[in-house]
């Protein structure tokens, strides 16, 4: 029973495939739980503007998602950590408009609902904690698992890439062997007639 347990443990913390995606659950959970307690704690207790709220968590919890992702999820150790951090703005920089906009369109729709504020009474002022949840868990599974996984934390030559695609791009504009194929007088009569 102990050798089980320590072979689960083993494919959890070392294995790729689902294992890597219920470590990236892990991590995200842990960065959701900094993000959520920092929004809450500001707005809460602060009396900040939730959207601010929900911005600064997001860095929070973003901040806490890289570093648990570098050394756990994706064990990047041979993608420099400034090549990472550099990758890793990029997406969550996206990552923060998608959350922050994305909360402010649900709270702002879900305000729409008279019925809806009247129901919840003076708890409404909470329920963009419902959007922020729904809209986190949307950009988290679409948006920050694939882009964390096939970009931030892979370690791609840019210039590499750049100057083959430079090259390829180069020697079809300098191609000779292009020849523009010229229907025949047979093909262009076929053509007519399936016209008309």
């Amino acid at each position: 029973m102990a050798n089980r347990i320590a072979r689960l443990i083993d494919a959890l913390a070392h294995k790729g495939g689902i294992f890597m995606f219920l470590r990236a659950q892990f991590a995200s959970q842990v960065a959701s739980i900094t993000d959520f307690t920092v929004t809450i704690v500001l707005f809460k207790i602060f009396g900040l503007f939730y959207v601010y709220a929900t911005f600064l968590g997001s860095v929070f919890g973003g901040i806490v998602n890289c570093v648990v992702n570098y050394r756990f999820t994706f064990k990047s150790s041979d993608v420099k950590m400034k090549h990472v951090a550099a990758k890793y703005l990029l997406v969550w920089v996206c990552s923060i408009f998608l959350n922050t906009y994305g909360t402010y369109l649900v709270t702002e729709l879900l305000a729409n609902f008279t019925w809806l504020r009247e129901f919840l009474g003076h708890m409404f002022d909470d329920v963009f904690l419902v959007s922020k949840l729904f809209v986190s868990l949307l950009v988290g599974l679409l948006w920050n698992y694939n882009m964390q996984r096939f970009f931030v934390y892979r370690n791609y030559n840019i210039r590499k890439t750049l100057t083959s695609i430079k090259d390829k791009s180069l020697s079809v504009t300098k191609s000779d062997d292009y020849v523009m194929d010229i229907p025949s007088e047979e093909e262009q009569q076929v053509a007519e007639e399936m016209g008309k």
